[in-house]
C-alpha cells in the first residue's frame, strides 16, 4: 500500500518563495529526499527541418468515438461543457465530511451523484467513489460510442481494452481500513479493503462489467495520469493489440485524509470566504490549488474499425509524449525544460508543426511556480502566440488530480466540435509574464486547428497529448 500512501498531485511547487524557511518547505529538505542540483541536459534541439507527417494508415489513425464524464456539473458531457462555457464555478464548501475544523473547507465536490442504471445497489454501497465514478463515466462513454452490450456481444472483445488510471486510488476505502485496524483490530478490516484500494481496480471493474478482454491495467503518475493513459492506449491501437480502448482518469480524494494531507503540504488555497474565487490560474493573487474529483473517459478507436462499424467520429487523437523533469519531487524546473521537451516530442509524434497549434488546455493549477513554468515552456516552443489561445479548466472545477487530464481532454474535444473556448475565470490581476490570451472570464469563439492538453505530476512527470478535428 505504499504506492497509495505516496500518491501525489501536480508537479508545480506549491510553497511560496517567501516561505522557504518554514516547516512546510523543510518537509522536502530531509537528506533522503534532497534533490541534487540540476545537471545540464541534452535534448533534441528542435523539430526536424522537413515538414512533419501525420499518420495516414487507417489501422493506425486513432479517433475519438465516445466520451463520458462525472463532474461537479453532473454526468452529461454537453451539460459539463455548457457550464464551463458559462464560466460557472463548481467550487463550494465541503459537506462530504465535517471540515469545520480544517483550515481549508472547500473543494470541487460532486453532489447528488447517481449511479442508477449503471451499478447495482449491492455493489454501489461497497464501492469507493473513485470506482463508482469510473464505472459510470466508462459506461457513458461506451454508450456515447454506440457500444452498448448488444453491440459489444457482436464484436471481438479480446481487442477492446480498458486503461483508466488514478493518482490516489480508493483513498476512502484505504483510510477506513486503516481506521478499522487501529480502532478494532485486523479482524474488522473489510475483505474489500485491498481490492477497492489499489489503483488498477477501476479498469478491472469496468472490464469485468462489460466483458472487455483486451489490454486492461492502470497507470498512476499523479496528476499526469490520464494523459499517460491516452498515450499508452493509442499505442496499443497502433501496434494492433486493440481496436478499441476505454481510457481516461478517475479520482475521489475529497475526504479527511486527502484534504488533510494536502493541507499539511500547504498545497491548497485557503480562500474559505470566497471558494468560487480560489482557483485563479496565472493571477498574481493565487495562493494554491483547489482539490477536485470526478472522472473523464474517452473511447479511442482505430479509424479502420470505427469506419467499418459506422461509428460517429468526434475528433482525432494525433499523438502524445511523456517525459520526466529528473529534477525534484515537487518543484518544476524553472527553465521549463521538461515541459518544453515534452511538447516538442508530442508535436513530433503527432506530425504537427508548432505553427499548426492554436489552442492549449493548460495544466494551470493555480500554484505559484507551476503556472509560470508552464507558460515559459509554451513560449519556448511557440514563437508566435498572437493567434494562440490557452485556458485553465481547473479554474472552475478544481484540480481533479489523476482525473484532471480526462476531464480536460473532454473540454479540448468539445472546444473542437463547438468552436467555443471556455473562459479561465478569476483573471483579475494577470502575471505580467503571461502575454498569451488566457480567454479571461468570458468564453470566446475560436476555430481550433490543433489542440494540445498538458498534464504534469509530482515526481516531474510530464505528459502532453494532441487532438484535432477529424478529417477523412
Amino acid at each position: 500500500m505504499a504506492s497509495i500512501a505516496a500518491a501525489t498531485c501536480n508537479s508545480a511547487l506549491f510553497f511560496k518563495s517567501k516561505d522557504s524557511g518554514n516547516n512546510a518547505a523543510s518537509l522536502f529538505r530531509y537528506n533522503r529526499f534532497k534533490a541534487s542540483k540540476s545537471q545540464p541536459v541534452k535534448t533534441m534541439a528542435a523539430l526536424t527541418v522537413s515538414p512533419p507527417k501525420r499518420e495516414t494508415d487507417p489501422k493506425k489513425r486513432v479517433v475519438i468515438t465516445g466520451m463520458g464524464v462525472v463532474s461537479v456539473f453532473g454526468n452529461d458531457v454537453n451539460t459539463f461543457y455548457e457550464k464551463l462555457l458559462e464560466g460557472q464555478s463548481g467550487i463550494t464548501l465541503i459537506d462530504k465530511f465535517d471540515a469545520s475544523t480544517f483550515t481549508v473547507r472547500f473543494a470541487g465536490q460532486i453532489r447528488n451523484f447517481s449511479s442508477a442504471g449503471y451499478i447495482d445497489g449491492k455493489n454501489d454501497r461497497r464501492l469507493d467513489d473513485c470506482w463508482r465514478y469510473c464505472l459510470v463515466a466508462g459506461r457513458k462513454a461506451l454508450d456515447d460510442a454506440n457500444l452498448g452490450q448488444p453491440i459489444l456481444d457482436t464484436i471481438d472483445r479480446t481487442k477492446i481494452g480498458v486503461l483508466v488510471g488514478s493518482g490516489m486510488g480508493g483513498l476512502e476505502t484505504f483510510s477506513n481500513g486503516v481506521e478499522a485496524l487501529l480502532q478494532k483490530g485486523f479482524k474488522k478490516i473489510t475483505p474489500f479493503f485491498i481490492p477497492y484500494s489499489i489503483t488498477n481496480m477501476g479498469s478491472a471493474l469496468l472490464a469485468i462489467d462489460r466483458g472487455l478482454m483486451g489490454p486492461s491495467y492502470s497507470i498512476s503518475t499523479a496528476c499526469a495520469t490520464a494523459n499517460y493513459c491516452f498515450y499508452a492506449a493509442a499505442n496499443h491501437i497502433r501496434r494492433g493489440e486493440a481496436n478499441i480502448m476505454v481510457v481516461g482518469g478517475t479520482e475521489a480524494a475529497i475526504n479527511p485524509t486527502g484534504v488533510g494531507g494536502f493541507i499539511a503540504c500547504r498545497a491548497l488555497s485557503q480562500r474559505n470566504d470566497e471558494p468560487h474565487k480560489a482557483s485563479r490560474p496565472w493571477d498574481q493573487d493565487r495562493d494554491g490549488f483547489v482539490i477536485g474529483e470526478g472522472a473523464g473517459v474517452l473511447i479511442m478507436e482505430s479509424l479502420e474499425h470505427a469506419t467499418k462499424r459506422g461509428a460517429n467520429i468526434v475528433a482525432e487523437y494525433l499523438g502524445g509524449a511523456i517525459t520526466c523533469d529528473a529534477h525534484h519531487m515537487t518543484d518544476p524546473r524553472k527553465d521549463g525544460l521538461g515541459i518544453s521537451s515534452c511538447i516538442t516530442k508530442c508535436l513530433d509524434h503527432a506530425g504537427v508543426s508548432p505553427e499548426e497549434v492554436n489552442y492549449v488546455n493548460c495544466h494551470a493549477t493555480s500554484t505559484l511556480a507551476g503556472d509560470l513554468a508552464e507558460v515559459i515552456a509554451i513560449k519556448k516552443i511557440f514563437k508566435n502566440t498572437s493567434e494562440m489561445k490557452m485556458n485553465g479548466t481547473k479554474s472552475m472545477i478544481g484540480h481533479g488530480l489523476g482525473a484532471a487530464g480526462g476531464l480536460e481532454a473532454i473540454a479540448c474535444i468539445k472546444a473542437i466540435t463547438t468552436g467555443w473556448l471556455h473562459p479561465t475565470v478569476n483573471q483579475d490581476n494577470l502575471e505580467p509574464e503571461v502575454d498569451i490570451d488566457t480567454v479571461p472570464n468570458v468564453k470566446k469563439q475560436h476555430e481550433v486547428n490543433v489542440a494540445i492538453s498538458n498534464s504534469f505530476g509530482f515526481g516531474g512527470h510530464n505528459s502532453v497529448v494532441a487532438f484535432a478535428p477529424y478529417k477523412p
